[in-house]
C-alpha cells in the first residue's frame, strides 16, 4: 500500500510496506538454509547432540523443538506478510512509534553480536584452511594483533568485508545470494558426513562416546544432570527454540516480500522442522563418524575438514561452509541490525547506512570476542533478551488487535498509536518485568538457580506477554481500523 503523507520522522523508502512482493515458499525455505547451514549452527547441533546421550533422544529433543519454532514462526511471518512491514515498524503498534525504537535497539545490539559470532565462524574455516601451509602456520604463531593471531585478523576482515558486498544492492541480492548459498553447505555436509562414514567403515547409531568424555565436553553448558536424562534433553530443545530468539521478531522483515501467506507457511514447513532434523542428523551423524575416525569429539566442522588428507576436499569443504555462515550473517543479522538502526534516525540513515554501522560496531568488538565460550550458554544469555518483546508483539497483534493494524498510522507521529507522547507506557512495563526475570536475574545475580538461564528466554516471553496482556486490558486502547 501507499502511505500518504507520513511523518519525516517515522519514514524512509526502505521502512515503507513493501511493494515489490516475490518471494515464494522457495524463497522463503532458503532463509532457514542460510540461517542453520552455518558453522554456529552445526556447532550448536552438535554440542546438543552430547547432551542427548543418544541418537534417539537427539532426535526426539530437536523434533519437538523444531515443530515449537515453526509455530512462532508463522505467528510472526504472517503478521509481516499481511502488513508489509519490517520488525521495528510493526512493532510500533504495541510500543508506540517512537517506543518502537527501544526494542528495536535491542535487537540491533543483540544482532551486532552474532553477526561477530558468525563472522569469527566464518573466518574460523578459512583460518583451518590456510594453516594447513608451513608458511601460513608459521605466520599464525608467531604473530598476534588484538589478543588473536595476525592470520586470524586478516581473515576476520576479509570476512567482514565480503559481507558488506552482498547487501550493496538490497533485498533483492540477499534473495539471490541466499538462493544458492544454503543449498551449497547441503552438499558439502554430505560430502563430508558420507567420506567419515566410509573412513569409519559403517555406521552405528550407538555414538560409543564414553560417559566421562562427554561430561567432559558438556560440563559447562549450566545443565543438571547427566547426558541423556530428562532434564539434559528438556536443556537440548529449549536451547534449540532459544536459538532462533531474534528470527522470531525479525522474520516479517523478510515475510513482508512473500507473494502470500500460504508461500510462508509453505516454506517454513520445509525449511524448518524438515531442514531442522535433517541438517541436526547429518550434524549428528558427523560427529559420532568423527570420533570413530580420529577417536577424539570434533564440534566444529573445519576441524574435521582440517584433518583431510586432500588439500580439494577440504578447500572445498572450509569455503563451502565459511560461504553459509556468510548467507546466515546477511540474513539473520546484518539485514535486521540495518533495518534496526534506520528506524531510529530514517531521516539521516537508510537501510545500507543502518548496514555499516553495524558492521563497524561488530569490527571494534572483534578484539573482545564477546561470542568466545560455550555454545549453548552464549546463546541461551543472548537469546533471553529477546524474550519479553516477542510475548509483547503476539499478545498485542493476536490477543488485543485481533490482527487488525493500522498500518498508515504507523507512520504518522499523531496518529493512533502516539499512545503517551509515543510511547505504550504498558509495553515498558510488560518489557522490565519481563527482562528483570529472563536477563538480569540470571545473568547479573546469583538469586535464581543455575539452570534458570536456559529457560530464561521462555521465562521472558511468558512474563512479558502476561504482564502486557494484564496492562492492556486494565487500560485498553481504542480498536484499530482494518489494515
Amino acid at each position: 500500500m501507499e502511505i500518504r503523507n507520513p511523518s519525516p520522522g517515522l519514514y524512509n523508502e526502505d521502512l515503507a510496506p513493501a511493494r515489490d512482493r516475490r518471494w515464494g515458499a522457495f524463497s522463503i525455505f532458503n532463509v532457514w538454509t542460510s540461517d542453520v547451514h552455518s558453522l554456529w549452527g552445526y556447532y550448536l547441533a552438535a554440542s546438543l547432540f552430547l547432551l542427548c546421550g543418544s541418537f534417539g533422544n537427539f532426535l526426539i529433543a530437536i523434533g519437538l523443538g523444531s515443530l515449537v519454532i515453526f509455530l512462532l514462526m508463522n505467528l510472526i511471518g504472517w503478521a509481516g506478510e499481511k502488513t508489509g512491514v519490517p520488525y521495528p515498524v510493526l512493532a510500533r503498534a504495541s510500543f508506540g512509534v517512537w517506543g518502537a525504537n527501544l526494542p528495536a535497539l535491542v535487537r540491533a545490539l543483540v544482532a551486532i553480536f552474532w553477526y561477530g559470532a558468525q563472522t569469527a565462524a566464518a573466518s574460523s574455516a578459512l583460518v583451518a584452511l590456510l594453516i594447513r601451509s608451513d608458511t601460513f602456520l608459521e605466520f599464525h604463531k608467531t604473530t598476534h594483533w588484538f589478543g588473536h593471531s595476525g592470520l586470524e585478523v586478516i581473515c576476520y576482515v576479509i570476512m567482514w568485508a565480503l559481507q558488506l558486498l552482498i547487501i550493496q544492492k538490497g533485498m533483492e541480492t540477499v534473495r539471490k545470494f541466499q538462493d544458492w548459498a544454503g543449498p551449497a553447505v547441503w552438499v558439502a555436509m554430505l560430502v563430508l558426513a558420507v567420506g567419515l562414514v566410509v573412513k569409519a567403515g559403517g555406521f552405528s547409531f550407538e555414538h560409543g562416546i564414553p560417559m566421562d568424555v562427554l561430561l567432559e565436553k558438556t560440563k559447562d553448558a549450566g545443565v543438571a544432570g547427566q547426558p541423556g536424562s530428562f532434564w539434559a534433553l528438556m536443556a537440548v530443545g529449549a536451547t534449540w527454540i532459544t536459538y532462533f530468539a531474534a528470527l522470531y521478531l525479525n522474520f516479517c522483515d523478510f515475510s513482508r516480500y512473500a507473494t502470500n501467506r500460504q508461500a510462508v507457511t509453505r516454506g517454513n514447513l520445509w525449511g524448518l522442522p524438515v531442514n531442522l532434523i535433517l541438517f541436526s542428523l547429518v550434524a549428528g551423524v558427523t560427529t559420532i563418524a568423527a570420533f570413530q575416525v580420529y577417536a577424539e569429539v570434533l564440534l566444529h566442522p573445519e576441524q574435521i575438514s582440517a584433518k583431510f588428507d586432500s588439500w580439494v576436499l577440504a578447500a572445498i569443504a572450509a569455503l563451502t561452509f565459511a560461504v553459509a555462515t556468510l548467507g546466515i550473517n546477511v540474513v539473520a543479522n546484518f539485514v535486521s541490525s540495518a533495518f534496526d538502526i534506520s528506524n531510529v534516525f530514517p531521516r539521516q540513515i537508510d537501510f545500507k547506512k543502518g548496514g555499516y554501522i553495524a558492521a563497524a560496531i561488530a569490527l571494534v568488538l572483534y578484539p573482545f570476542a564477546p561470542w568466545e565460550g560455550n555454545a549453548a550458554t552464549f546463546v541461551n544469555a543472548i537469546g533471553a533478551t529477546m524474550g519479553p518483546l516477542l510475548g509483547i508483539i503476539l499478545v498485542d497483534y493476536y490477543l488485543i488487535a485481533r490482527g487488525r493494524v493500522n498500518v498508515q498510522a504507523l507512520y504518522e507521529e499523531h496518529g493512533e498509536y502516539r499512545y503517551q507522547g509515543g510511547w505504550n507506557v504498558n509495553a515498558l512495563l510488560a518489557t522490565a518485568a519481563g527482562a528483570v526475570f529472563s536477563t538480569i536475574l540470571p545473568n547479573f545475580t546469583t538469586l535464581l538457580p543455575a539452570w534458570w538461564g536456559t529457560y530464561g528466554w521462555f521465562f521472558g516471553v511468558a512474563i512479558g506477554g502476561t504482564v502486557y496482556y494484564v496492562l492492556a486490558t486494565l487500560r485498553p486502547r481504542a480498536a484499530p481500523a482494518p489494515a
